[in-house]
């Protein structure tokens, strides 16, 4: 799939016939609610409102949009994933937790646009080498960031596959929990993975990087309720 648009100036990329990340965000969202098959012109353009014929003043062809949209993928998602195995951390249970936040936020890895592209592998070879070779690269970054804290080349390996596999387990069922039954698993999961229980302090700031607080074990609330208000003489 050829990913190449038609080098249109700025000017040019937007108006009456839309624009690329106009098309681009509206075969994104079909793909998510309802899979590759949705991908195509006329659809995108009753959703967008527009002419069908203004699509290829963006794009040469349908296969150019999926190629596109499989680029979007790999930014995003396999972007997210790499960079948060390569963030810093001081242990081994902080790397983990900056992994953790890939579940979390969607905004680092977007786990129904996962599942869409999985789902599409199963029409096109194509994809499912694009996956494969995806999936390659976050098990070697999730390898590589337990060499970071020294365990041995086979248990780096396996605690890799053991987090990543698990975790599409999870997008492959579509399992859903809410946010604070996922924090009350975290502290079990990190020393599952890890073999390491992980410190209050590393867990406190996990948790209010999404604005909440543990204020009695298993017990959460929003991290603003935790901070006290000023004195009167103190404002």
């Amino acid at each position: 799939m050829s990913q190449t648009g038609k080098g249109k100036t700025k000017a040019q990329d937007a108006g009456w016939r839309g624009s690329v990340d106009g098309w681009l965000d509206a075969a994104y969202d079909a793909l998510k609610e309802s899979g590759v098959d949705a991908v195509r012109v006329m659809p995108l353009a009753k959703r967008l409102n527009l002419s069908r014929t203004s699509f290829y003043w963006f794009y040469e062809d349908r296969e150019q949009l999926l190629a596109a949209l499989l680029a979007r993928w790999r930014d995003k998602n396999s972007g997210g994933l790499v960079g948060q195995c390569e963030s810093y951390a001081e242990s081994i249970c902080e790397a983990i937790l900056n992994v953790f936040e890939c579940w979390l936020n969607p905004e680092l890895f977007d786990s129904q646009f996962e599942f869409a592209v999985r789902s599409w592998a199963l029409q096109s070879a194509e994809v499912t080498a694009e996956i494969a070779l995806a999936d390659e690269a976050r098990i070697n970054a999730l390898t590589a960031m337990f060499r970071r804290f020294g365990y041995e080349a086979e248990a780096a390996d396996a605690r890799a596959r053991t987090i990543y596999l698990t975790q599409i387990g999870y997008i492959s069922m579509k399992t859903s929990e809410d946010i604070v039954v996922r924090f009350r698993r975290i502290p079990q999961y990190v020393t599952v993975f890890t073999g390491k229980a992980p410190k209050r302090r590393e867990l406190d700031r996990f948790f209010g990087k999404f604005g909440y607080a543990e204020k009695e074990p298993g017990v959460f609330g929003p991290l603003v309720e935790t901070i006290e208000e000023p004195a009167a003489d103190e404002q």
